[in-house]
Order: C-alpha cells, then sequence, then structure tokens
C-alpha cells in the first residue's frame, strides 16, 4: 500500500493529496477535533460540540467516525501533523485486518497447512480493492476489514465453547468501532459458521452464537443509540435506487488497476484468485469441502447484483455512493475458499490449470467492459503467471528450503506488485474523479492562528468563514462556525439555515458559512475569516442570549418562515432592515445583497461591481445569499449570468441605519447576560428587571430542556426558545 501511493508521489511520499471527497471532507476534520479533544482544546465535551453547525449533539458524530480504537492514535502526533496521523492509522488497520485474517486461516487450517499461504492470503484480503481503492479514504470502513476475521475468530470459539467473556467483548468493540460495517462483518461471520458446520451444526451453537452477538451489541448500546437517534434527527439527504452492475464490469473490477465508482471492488492478489479458482479442480481436498466453500464464495458474489440480498447487506436501505460496500466480506469469503487449497496441501498443475482456466474467463469478459486496460491485462496475466509458478516450487516435497522460499517470495510478490499497481492507479484516479482537498499546509496554519487570535467565545463566535477549505472547517481549523457536514446533519439546522439563505452540498447534509451581517447578528459571530482579507470583525453584534420583550408564546407559534430569506432574517430580527425592489434597483447607500438558491452562474452590480459566483442546482446544492457591495450610482441594476431560476424578489436591499437601530434594541431589551457555556448547556444570568422571551443563538436539536427540566419549544422562525421569562 505505501509502495503504491510512493510511485503515485501521493501524501505522505508526494504532492499529490489523498484527500478525495469524505476522508478530506470529514474524516480529517473529525479525527483533528478529537485531536482537541484529547488535549482538552475542544471548547466542549462529549455531549455538545460548539464548533460546528452553531453548536450540535457530539455523541452521534463520535459513534460514526471516531470510536475505532485506532483513532485514539492521532493524539501523539502533532495536530498539523494530523493528515499524517490519519494515514498511519490507516495503514496500521489494513496491517492488524492481515494479521487477524492470517491468524483466521491457520485456525482453519490442517495439518499441512502453509504458514507462507496464510501470511499471503491474509495480505490478499487486507489489500483487496475495496481496501485500497474504497476505503483507502473511508477509513472507519477500515474498522470492518478489521472486524470480519476477528467475528470469524469469535465463531470458532462459539463452536468449541470457548472464552465466554472474551467473544461478547470482542463483539462489542467490532460494533463499537463501526457499526454499519460491523453489521455486514457479522453476516459474513454467521456464514462462515454455518460453512464449517453445515447442517449437523447443534442448535446449542447458534444460541451460543446469537447469544454472543446480542450480549456484545448489548454492550455496544451506550454507543449505538445516539448514533441511531441522531439518524432520526438528521436531515434525509438523497436515495438510490438499486440497479446491478455490468457483469462485463464486474469481471474487470477483479483485474488490477481498474477504477469506478459505481462497480464493485472485487479486486484479489493473482495467488488468491488463483488457489480459490483452482479449489474445484484440488483432488485433495473433500468434496464436500470444495462444494461449501467454493458455492459461498459464488453465491456471495452472486449477492452483489441482486436487490434483495443487496438491501440485506445495507441494513435495507440503498448507499447514497459507493453502493458495493460489503464487498470486503466478499473477499474475505473467497480468500478463505483460496485457504481450502493450500489447507490440504498446495494444488498440483491440474488443478493450477483448471484455476487458470476460469481466470481466462474472467478475463475475457472483462474484455468487454470499458473498464478494462492493457496495463490491467498485463498485471493479471502476469501475476497469474507468477503466482501459479511459486505455488509449484511452494508444492515441492523434500525439495531444498531455498527452493520452497523462493516459491513464497514469487507468491508474495506477485501480490505486492499488483496490490501497489492498484494503489497507484487509485491514486490518480480518484482527485480526477472527486473533490479533493489539500493537506495541512502553510495557508491551514495562517488561517487558524488568525481564528485563535480573534477567538472570544462564548462572548461572540468567530466562523472560520469562505471560502471554504473543507465542509468541516470549524472541526478543523477552529472558531464556532455555522458549517457542517455528517450523516447526523440535524434536519432543523439544515432548514433554519437555508430559510435565512444559507447553501449546501451533498444534498443538504453538507450546510456552508452565510456570510451576512444580520446573521451574525443574530447569531453572535463577532469575527469571521474572509478570504479576501483575512479575519474581519464585525461591529456590534448580539450576546449569545437574547430577549424578545412583549412576545408573548401564542404569538410566537403563530410565526412562521416564509419563502423570502431577506424576510426570515427580518423576522428573526423583529424588524424591517431590507428593500425588496421590484426592479431590482437599490437606494444609493443600501447594502445589495442577491439571492437565488437554484442558480448556478455571477451576479455582479453593475459594471464595475464585485462579481459573485452562485453554485445552485437544488437539491443536491443550494446556493448562498451573497454581498454586491453599495449602492453608490442611482439606477444600477443587478447583473445575473448563469443557468437556473431567479426567484421574484432576489435582490435585498439593506439599510445600515435601520439594522443598527434593531441590533441596538434588542441590547437594550436583554442587557448583558453572564453566560456560561459548558459541555452540556448553557446557563445565562440576566440583568435584574429583565422580562421577555430569553431565545439561544443555537440550532434547537434533539436533547435542549429550559430550567427546571421545561422542555425547549420548537417554533417556526427561531430554531429555539424557552417560556415563561428569562432563566
Amino acid at each position: 500500500m505505501c509502495a503504491g501511493d510512493a510511485a503515485a508521489r501521493t501524501f505522505p511520499f508526494g504532492g499529490r493529496t489523498r484527500a478525495v471527497n469524505d476522508l478530506g471532507n470529514q474524516f480529517v476534520p473529525y479525527h483533528a477535533y478529537l485531536w482537541d479533544l484529547l488535549h482538552g482544546r475542544a471548547g466542549g465535551g462529549p455531549l455538545l460540540n460548539w464548533r460546528a453547525g452553531f453548536g450540535t449533539s457530539l455523541l452521534p458524530d463520535l459513534g460514526t467516525y471516531l470510536t475505532s480504537p485506532f483513532a485514539l492514535l492521532v493524539g501523539v502526533f502533532p495536530r498539523d501533523r494530523i493528515d499524517l496521523a490519519v494515514y498511519v492509522v490507516t495503514v496500521l488497520k489494513t496491517s492488524t485486518a492481515a494479521a487477524l485474517m492470517a491468524l483466521l486461516l491457520v485456525r482453519h487450517g490442517r495439518g499441512s497447512a502453509s504458514r507462507w499461504g496464510a501470511a499471503v492470503l491474509g495480505a490478499s484480503y487486507a489489500l483487496c480493492g475495496w481496501s485500497v481503492i474504497e476505503a483507502a479514504y473511508n477509513p472507519m470502513w477500515l474498522d470492518g476489514l478489521v472486524g470480519f476475521p476477528l467475528l470469524c475468530l469469535v465463531a470458532e470459539w462459539v463452536r468449541e465453547g470457548r472464552r465466554p467473556v472474551l467473544a461478547p467483548l470482542a463483539v462489542a468493540l467490532v460494533w463499537t468501532a463501526n457499526f454499519y460495517t460491523a453489521y455486514m462483518a457479522t453476516i459474513g461471520a454467521a456464514l462462515v459458521l454455518a460453512a464449517r458446520g453445515g447442517l449437523r451444526t447443534p442448535l446449542r451453537v447458534w444460541g451460543r452464537a446469537a447469544a454472543t452477538v446480542l450480549l456484545g451489541v448489548g454492550l455496544a448500546a451506550p454507543v449505538l443509540a445516539p448514533v441511531f437517534l441522531g439518524s432520526r434527527h438528521a436531515y434525509p439527504g438523497w436515495t438510490r435506487a438499486f440497479a446491478p452492475a455490468d457483469w462485463t464490469d464486474l469481471a474487470a473490477r477483479a483485474l488490477p488497476a481498474t477504477y469506478s465508482f459505481f462497480t464493485p471492488a472485487l479486486f484479489l492478489g493473482a495467488g488468491a484468485l488463483l488457489l480459490a479458482a483452482a479449489l474445484p479442480f484440488h483432488g485433495g481436498v473433500p468434496v464436500r469441502e470444495r462444494w461449501v466453500w467454493g458455492g459461498l464464495a459464488a453465491g456471495a458474489l452472486l449477492s452483489l447484483q441482486w436487490e434483495p440480498t443487496h438491501l440485506v447487506w445495507h441494513v435495507f436501505a440503498t448507499p447514497n455512493g459507493s453502493p458495493y460496500r460489503q464487498t470486503f466480506v466478499v473477499a474475505g469469503l473467497v480468500v478463505l475458499a483460496a485457504w481450502r487449497a493450500v489447507a490440504y496441501g498446495w494444488p498440483g498443475a491440474r488443478a493450477l490449470l483448471g484455476g487458470a482456466g476460469v481466470l481466462a474467463a474472467v478475463a475475457l469478459a472483462a474484455a468487454y467492459s470499458p473498464l478494462s486496460t492493457g496495463p490491467a491485462f498485463a498485471l493479471f496475466g502476469g501475476g497469474v503467471v507468477v503466482a501459479a509458478c511459486g505455488v509449484l516450487l511452494l508444492r515441492r516435497r523434500g525439495g531444498a528450503r531455498a527452493v520452497r522460499a523462493a516459491g513464497g517470495v514469487l507468491l508474495a510478490g506477485a501480490l505486492v506488485v499488483q496490490a501497489a499497481a492498484t494503489t497507484a492507479y487509485a491514486d490518480r484516479e480518484r482527485p480526477a474523479r472527486l473533490d479533493h482537498y489539500p493537506a495541512w499546509g502553510a495557508r491551514h496554519s495562517e488561517r487558524a492562528d488568525a481564528l485563535a487570535a480573534a477567538d472570544g467565545w462564548p462572548r461572540y463566535r468567530t466562523d472560520p468563514g469562505r471560502p471554504e477549505v473543507t465542509g468541516n472547517d470549524p472541526l478543523l481549523l477552529g472558531g464556532q462556525g455555522a458549517s457542517y457536514y455528517s450523516s447526523h446533519t440535524p434536519d432543523v439546522w439544515t432548514r433554519t439555515l437555508a430559510a435565512l439563505g444559507g447553501g449546501w452540498t451533498s444534498n443538504g447534509r453538507n450546510v456552508q458559512s452565510l456570510d451576512n451581517p444580520v446573521t451574525d447578528a443574530l447569531f453572535a459571530v463577532g469575527a469571521r475569516w474572509r478570504g479576501d482579507g483575512g479575519i474581519v470583525r464585525n461591529g456590534r453584534v448580539l450576546p449569545l442570549l437574547t430577549v424578545r420583550p412583549g412576545l408573548s408564546e401564542e404569538a410566537g407559534r403563530a410565526l412562521r418562515y416564509g419563502p423570502s430569506a431577506f424576510r426570515n432574517q427580518e423576522l428573526l430580527l423583529g424588524a424591517r432592515v431590507y428593500d425588496l425592489p421590484t426592479d431590482g434597483v437599490c437606494p444609493v447607500g443600501s447594502d445589495v445583497f442577491v439571492w437565488a438558491p437554484d442558480f448556478t452562474g455571477s451576479a455582479r452590480l453593475g459594471a464595475g461591481g464585485r462579481t459573485a459566483e452562485l453554485r445552485g442546482g437544488l437539491p443536491r446544492r443550494r446556493a448562498a445569499m451573497e454581498a454586491l457591495g453599495t449602492q453608490v450610482t442611482a439606477g444600477t441594476k443587478v447583473a445575473w449570468r448563469g443557468r437556473g431560476a431567479v426567484p421574484q424578489g432576489s435582490v435585498g436591499c439593506l439599510d445600515r441605519g435601520r439594522f443598527a437601530a434593531a441590533v441596538a434594541a434588542l441590547e437594550a431589551a436583554g442587557g448583558t447576560p453572564d453566560v456560561e457555556v459548558r459541555g452540556d448547556g448553557v446557563r445565562a444570568v440576566f440583568p435584574a428587571g429583565t422580562d421577555g422571551l430569553a431565545v439561544l443563538a443555537a440550532p434547537r436539536i434533539a436533547g435542549w430542556r429550559c430550567a427546571g427540566g421545561r422542555p425547549a419549544r420548537t417554533w417556526a422562525w427561531w430554531p429555539w426558545s424557552c417560556p415563561g421569562g428569562p432563566r
């Protein structure tokens, strides 16, 4: 794996970034935030994340991204080497998966089993295409790669009636590390247990297995429950319909050095594929073993293409991207089948010829796929020849030890070359096809240092601003921002920010920072990074808690967000501060803003004004409200260039005088409260005589309670508020 990254000049061996898609957008920022938690610099605790989304629940994200035991290793690295820390964790997970699979194979072996074979096949499993192509930038999935052989070892303990305490603890560890791939690994381990015992497996063994899994999952429940609840409250994102891959593409993905986002990465080392294909022709293996393990591997492969089994593998929901996430279990079952051809003695020339014939048929089918390339066929064919020679040398009995060692070297060498080539090919293909992000560098340090110098939390927030480096800049760089990207992005926050003019990507799961003076005042953003000017400090902003005088609960519940983001901002502010001209011409002296969430293109105020880029395209992308500058010449209009809908009232003219007066009125109503922000809540003391409705500038995610245990009110016009006067 490292050799492939080095050959491609990919980080940490060169300048090519490996932080594509979710690796750069989620996993590196989340591990950076874990580093802050471990070193006491997160500004919150394990319950509340005050950095992202203007305050959100941390437990669901911890359980989804950060509960792997390997994740803790990032704490020993310097924070500005967080990309290297995540890479090292990725390599360690891959190595651990190889070691555990090798150990499992030895446990499944017979007296003639070869440790050479176990080592190479274990590494083949860990370096399967799914691992080096898909999971390399989704490192939480690698916990499933580790979990499958570990759960198969648990199945062995269950069969033997051994280790009744360690077995459920191992199950709990796997499910805690990553519940999603643990579910798939558990199904795979159950299939292996069935294959080991066949129809003769006693019911008491299945009973022990079920009890072990249930107890282990129960032990993991404190981590799993918040994840489940967080999913229930998350913005729905998008759904996909299952579409099976073309069979020729399926064959092509078994070759090294192929890439496709929507087909299963079936690559395995030539030795593993050759041995698995030779199993039906290996006369030394009992017929039942050949049928059971060969049939299990073939059935698992077919299950990739049938919708009912596809849904079972994926918890009855087709994934949004990379739809064949169970491929690592299929790879493991193929490796276990290949081991049968080793455990009863290395196959001879006849069995190897039969296996080579099967692989030739695979190559012939792959020739009709556009995913295949000349180098892929050369690597595949050469690897099969080298692996076959290695097997024949290892088969020699009574020969010199050097001859058998040469056979092992050939078998391992075929794997190393093919896996490194596949890694390097994926390293070059991914950045060209997927979003990618730079590793931590001087620009990251500059922004992080500026945010730290401007920090005034909890008196005010410091937003990492735009343009954004990742979807989780507050976690990666610091500050307390609006942007947030997670599988658990709260529905209430996505909809609230969208109603106020915010933008998003990833169908609403990745909400972006909104650079607007009204929302900055409402959400206590006292400083923000702006790409063309560094840190910009805002004027008067409201404190984290404000008071709405004279507003009753009944009146508040009657208010609703409307179709205009400008009017919705005014609803929260309690005053009219925007003019919405029907002809799109703002009064001289007003600040001009444009809002067209479904528009893709540019907007500019006159010939010499600032040009704002809008990236709409609902539902996948939503363009944020943008500032165009101050109107200096009467009659100057906004020029739109691009495609998509420009709604009525898309131009808003902010009157700075009225805006300042509205902020001053709210400041006077609530005074300057003494605010204490904790890892599980907020406590505020208002000046004596304050009366009204206390409002906290944070999204009303599930779990908030007002003083005395009263539930927080969910109102359409504000994320949440406490009735009955300030507390």
